[in-house]
């Protein structure tokens, strides 16, 4: 029983040790609770006071006020004022911190009242105080107004209630398609079946049948209208297709050890310097060149070649290659991931990851309407692969196909019918517009794609003798041009010119009208809408001005237009405060404004857009 009492006596003062400092500590802390409670009821009206006397002091002095930095508010006359520091009130201190806000005409103001006892505490504010109460604005939105300003290399379009785009990219229209400019008779009587182009010199593939070269070189002057002219030629081989780059072409022939064949074109006569021999019979049909790689279509293979050399017979990379759900009709590359059409009624594209070149790997496809896939051209961002298939008397010929994400099942975002045209050849070109060619119908088709789900004819032309291939190109100038190969033997080449409503201009820049606002102003910060596609860009530069001494007003002034450093050299890219100055030609405070956007693209199918400019100011 002793025991017993022992350890009950033992648990008791445990207990105890554990319970009476609880019940001291929750004592306390109620005592302390209720105490800085108080302390804070009695801080909160000094809080309220020093935000009040921070708005009388902005609106008596801003230039006092905006003077960023820590204070306290005083009384002075029948009004407040600032002094420098923390002031003590009783228990309290008490300040008010001001800094920079979004721009020029705003400051934040940070209120705080602090005690120390029973426990360090505060109470915080923050405010964001504008120079005047109500600032003002205008703004740029709708075409008019946009139409009142100064556009070089841009236009106003109405499409979502007014906006800035690149203009024109040549002298005619994608959608009015004609046949001025001088069609060029290539050598021998095979039709061509191929063509590539790059700025002033097209390569061509006439070499159908033994009664054409295998390779036409043609120079194309950069005139207006252009001039093309044979330059040289090579023969020996049936050609099926042909890709050129700056110093090589290589085709893709029917002879079996050679379906591919290297030829330099750096002097006269070309030489063949490389092959590539695939495995197999079949013929090489289609070919690309990216980097130091080439790519083979070979029935129903895709094969890739080392070209870090160009020399004799270049070694396979992947030495199964690909084997394709049906055959090979066309390959394109963009990145890491090359694109096939498929002559099969099943799957009419495949997309291969070729980021491993020694394992390459379908990992994408389409299937569209049951027809032979013929052609394909892919957009330089590869967000979009334009898909064109035999003719159907039921199903459409031309597919957009999104191919932003490369595996799985690609879906069709639009479609389009050829009308019984039999498609030979796709290209998506400036502007949103496709062009398709082939035989039988109208041989020539501009697709207006703008809107992708609903592409429709905007243009076309009729040639009898059948297109096998086209090619676009746009000049450093900004002209746009459409060499297409056709069955004419004795004009087998004819050019095409594409432009305004229908390609973009690789740059332009839009200066705004003046803005007058009849007194001098600041001007705090300027509010852009706009759009920028992938591989666009958008810029501003703005620009304040006195106004004219001999009329007084804002007409015939000299606007000098700054970035943010303020000077020429730079450019906002977004939505900025506008900077302040009062020396040389650009000044801000000002009565006269102007503001210029900077518009580029380097995928000619895009183009950024400025739907909006919003400039706000104070008196």
């Amino acid at each position: 029983m002793k025991g017993q009492s022992l350890v009950e006596l033992l648990l008791a003062i445990a207990f105890a040790g554990i319970i009476i400092p609880v019940l001291f500590t929750g004592f306390l802390t109620s005592r302390d609770g209720k105490a800085q409670e108080a302390k804070r009821l009695l801080a909160i009206p000094l809080l309220k006071e020093a935000q009040e006397a921070a708005r009388m002091v902005r609106e008596k002095d801003w230039n006092t006020f905006s003077v960023n930095g820590t204070y306290h508010p005083v009384v002075s006359g029948n009004t407040w004022s600032f002094i420098a520091g923390t002031e003590s009130i009783n228990d309290f201190n008490r300040n008010l911190v001001v800094s920079d806000g979004a721009d020029s005409s705003i400051k934040k103001v940070v209120a705080t009242v602090s005690w120390s006892t029973p426990r360090a505490s505060s109470v915080a504010s923050t405010m964001y105080l504008s120079r005047y109460i109500n600032n003002s604005v205008y703004i740029h939105t709708t075409a008019n107004d946009f139409n009142a300003g100064t556009k070089t290399g841009v236009t106003v379009t109405n499409t979502s209630g007014g906006e800035v785009i690149l203009g024109a990219g040549g002298n005619a229209d994608w959608c009015a398609p004609n046949l001025s400019i001088a069609a060029l008779d290539l050598p021998k009587s095979s039709a061509a079946k191929a063509i590539t182009a790059v700025y002033g010199e097209a390569f061509a593939g006439t070499g159908q049948d033994s009664s054409g070269e295998s390779l036409v070189d043609i120079f194309v002057s950069n005139t207006h209208p252009p001039a093309a002219s044979i330059n040289t030629t090579f023969d020996g081989y049936k050609t099926n297709d042909v890709f050129g780059e700056v110093g090589f072409a290589y085709i893709a022939t029917d002879t079996n050890a050679k379906e591919v064949v290297i030829i330099s074109t750096a002097n006269k006569p070309f030489t063949e310097v490389g092959y590539f021999n695939a495995p197999g019979s079949e013929d090489g049909k289609s070919i690309f060149v990216s980097g130091n790689t080439g790519y083979l279509v070979q029935g129903n293979k895709l094969w890739n070649f080392d070209l870090s050399s160009k020399a004799g017979l270049r070694p396979a990379v992947d030495a199964d290659g690909i084997t394709l759900a049906g055959e090979g009709k066309a390959v394109y590359v963009v990145g890491n991931y090359a694109y096939v059409a498929i002559e099969d009624n099943s799957v009419q594209m495949q997309i291969i990851d070729i980021s491993n070149l020694s394992n390459m790997v379908v990992v994408g496809q389409a299937i569209v309407n049951g027809e032979d896939g013929q052609d394909i051209f892919v957009n330089s961002s590869a967000t979009r692969a334009y898909l064109v298939t035999k003719s159907s008397s039921s199903q459409r010929e031309l597919f957009i196909i999104d191919v932003s994400t490369k595996s799985g099942n690609r879906p069709i975002i639009g479609s389009y019918d050829t009308n019984g045209m039999n498609p030979k050849g796709v290209e998506a070109v400036t502007n949103n517009k496709v062009i398709v060619v082939g035989e039988n119908a109208e041989e020539y088709q501009v697709v207006n794609i703008q809107n992708e789900t609903s592409p429709v004819r905007c243009g076309g032309l009729q040639i009898n003798s059948g297109i096998f291939d086209s090619a676009s190109v746009i000049e450093p100038d900004g002209d746009a041009f459409a060499y297409i190969v056709t069955g004419d033997s004795s004009a087998e080449l004819k050019i095409i010119e594409g432009g305004p409503g229908g390609s973009f201009a690789t740059s332009g820049t839009f200066e705004s009208s003046t803005f007058d606002a009849i007194n001098s102003v600041t001007f705090n910060r300027f509010i852009v809408s706009g759009d920028k596609p992938q591989q666009t860009n958008l810029t501003f530069q703005v620009s304040g001005a006195d106004v004219n001494p001999l009329t007084g007003d804002c007409t015939d002034i000299t606007f000098s237009f700054v970035g943010p450093d303020l000077t020429s050299n730079t450019y906002f890219a977004t939505s900025s405060a506008i900077p302040l100055n009062t020396t040389g030609e650009y000044k801000n405070p000002a009565r006269c404004f102007r503001y210029k956007s900077f518009l580029s693209t380097s995928d000619p199918t895009q183009s950024p857009a400025l739907y909006d400019m919003t400039v706000n100011y104070s008196p």
